[in-house]
């Protein structure tokens, strides 16, 4: 993307490198926090009146709430972001990683506060994180449950039922939250997408034109004297010598005004 590498080039330097293990970090200590004071969640939440009336630590806090899980799987989940966010910047470098989580939190935070929505958390930010993940990282293997191997690819389609799943239960609120979501997604794998349609429309150009020349120079019978084929004369027949070693084939012309060949 020629726009996040001209931003790299200005600001990479002020990157922050491990962008994940820090929120992931802030996640688990903010749901420690939770179990002695249950009241913190709502003053970190994004709640669009509330940051109207000059709370405007809410636009950024939101990302530390972590998801509303049972004790036993909320270990499993934080360290599946991280090991996603870690992926991604892997991936793409900090800078990039860090333009995408960004451009996340902008869009949830614009579309909410323009909807007046209360959804307060992070939740379709991570799908889109989750989703950037399955595209670069397609064959990798979840184990579902401890126990099935799942490659991402199959999870991602969960992923985006999800997504519609929300839009269809969730009212107006929810599908532009869902729309902030893939439009985060699609601002970065956009031209990829285009240079996968590119690249596939070449490749079935190139198929043709390769079957074309093939089929144009293929023939099923030469003489073996003259060189002619059905090409050059389709009323031609073609017979082998049974005298010649090899399966010699000739034109009707030759096969009997020919020397025998032993070899």
């Amino acid at each position: 993307m020629k726009w996040v590498d001209k931003l790299e080039r200005k600001y990479g330097r002020h990157a922050i490198h491990g962008l994940m293990k820090y929120i992931v970090g802030a996640n688990l200590a903010v749901y420690l926090l939770a179990l002695i004071m249950p009241g913190i969640l709502g003053k970190l939440a994004l709640v669009p009146h509330l940051v109207m009336q000059g709370q405007i630590w809410r636009v950024f806090t939101f990302i530390l709430i972590p998801p509303d899980l049972h004790p036993i799987w909320i270990f499993f989940t934080l360290y599946l972001y991280y090991m996603i966010g870690t992926g991604l910047e892997q991936a793409w470098g900090s800078f990039k990683f860090n333009m995408y989580y960004l451009t996340g939190v902008l869009l949830t935070v614009i579309v909410t506060l323009a909807s007046r929505s209360f959804f307060g958390t992070a939740g379709y930010l991570n799908l889109s994180l989750f989703l950037a993940f399955a595209t670069i990282y397609p064959d990798h293997e979840l184990l579902l449950f401890f126990i099935l191997p799942v490659k991402m690819k199959y999870l991602a389609i969960l992923d985006v039922l999800l997504l519609v799943e929300g839009m269809i239960t969730g009212g107006l609120p929810a599908v532009l939250m869902v729309s902030a979501s893939l439009a985060n997604y699609l601002l970065f794998f956009w031209n990829d997408f285009l240079a996968m349609i590119k690249l596939k429309k070449t490749v079935k150009k190139s198929k043709k034109k390769f079957k074309v020349i093939e089929m144009k120079d293929y023939v099923r019978h030469r003489c073996t004297v003259c060189g002619i084929t059905e090409r050059d004369d389709p009323n031609m027949e073609f017979r082998y010598c049974s005298k010649c070693s090899g399966h010699k084939e000739y034109c009707m012309n030759h096969l009997k005004n020919h020397e025998h060949t032993t070899d």
